[in-house]
């Protein structure tokens, strides 16, 4: 299973799913099949497993997981070529709600996960609940607001591809106060920011690197893609929009786009060697090591007792 901490997950709930079929699969080549135990609602999209990967097991998934090949073949896809599943598409439950891509984090518990969220500072927006035999889910805020989901895996550990061409390659939460994200979030997944065999795909920058000043604190999914020029014109072939043309950071070139219903998400040109970057610091704010992050985090289980 992939560690706590680590985003082993990313779905989009989305007005229209077959629209969303038709974008990202024009995008990023997917093809989809309806998600383990859902009826025809929520469908789960996969890519070809890695090369030389034997159906069932999982490309770039810690030792002991498995994606769980699909019984039968997604549409479009051939049942002889293993597949690996990549994102889940689901259609939202209220008009009202957003139309955005959520990362989840792995928890081996997700009930004491969610404890030690409230306990420093965040909020439960549903408190984890058994989908089937996949795992168990759950939805939170950070203190500003930013929305994530917890993942603790049953059948379903995640992820069966990532950091490739067209699938989840980062995650970074765009926050008014980048000081307090790095406290609260180290004090949740020191190890995996942080800890000595950490290779950490989540970042946290100011909003006002990227976005104007009114946009509220929230995460961006990124894909990966080998060509993020020929990426862009086939999002708005497709019916989606840039939203920031691309910039330079330390992990890659990044455009931010929407598709054809207005989810945010990302698109990353990684530039070799590949780099992971530190979480970029305001102006004037003093630089925080790992250490005083533990710290911090030590601090507040001192307040919970």
């Amino acid at each position: 299973m992939y560690p706590e901490g680590v985003p082993c997950w990313i779905d989009v709930q989305l007005p229209d799913v077959e629209a969303g079929k038709r974008f990202y699969g024009g995008l990023f080549g997917w093809t989809f099949k309806v998600a383990p135990g859902d009826g025809a609602h929520e469908v789960w999209a996969y890519l070809p497993a890695a090369s030389g990967t034997p159906a069932g097991a999982a490309p770039d998934v810690p030792s002991g997981a498995s994606p769980g090949t699909p019984s039968e073949a997604p549409s479009g896809a051939s049942p002889d070529v293993p597949l690996a599943p990549v994102a889940a598409l689901v259609p939202k439950p209220d008009g009202r709600m957003p139309t955005v891509w959520t990362p989840h984090f792995a928890t081996p518990d997700a009930v004491a996960l969610a404890a030690r969220i409230t306990a420093a500072g965040g909020q439960m927006i549903t408190t984890p609940t058994p989908v089937g035999d996949l795992g168990t889910a759950a939805l939170a805020t950070d203190p500003e607001g930013a929305v994530f989901a917890l993942w603790q895996a049953g059948t379903h550990p995640g992820f069966g591809r990532r950091h490739d061409p067209g699938t989840f390659a980062w995650a970074e939460l765009y926050t008014r106060d980048t000081k307090a994200a790095n406290a609260f979030y180290a004090h949740l997944f020191h190890e995996a920011l942080f800890g000595p065999d950490a290779d950490p795909d989540f970042g946290r920058a100011a909003v006002t690197e990227v976005f104007p000043a009114e946009m509220p604190p929230h995460f961006l999914v990124h894909f990966g893609t080998e060509d993020c020029a020929a990426a862009l014109g086939a999002v708005t072939r497709l019916g989606g929009r840039v939203q920031v043309p691309p910039f330079d950071t330390s992990y890659g070139n990044v455009a931010v786009v929407t598709d054809n219903q207005g989810a945010s998400f990302a698109l990353l040109q990684r530039r070799a060697p590949e780099g992971r970057r530190e979480a970029p610091q305001e102006a004037g704010q003093e630089r925080q090591l790992p250490d005083d992050l533990l710290l911090q985090g030590d601090e507040g289980r001192e307040d919970e007792g």
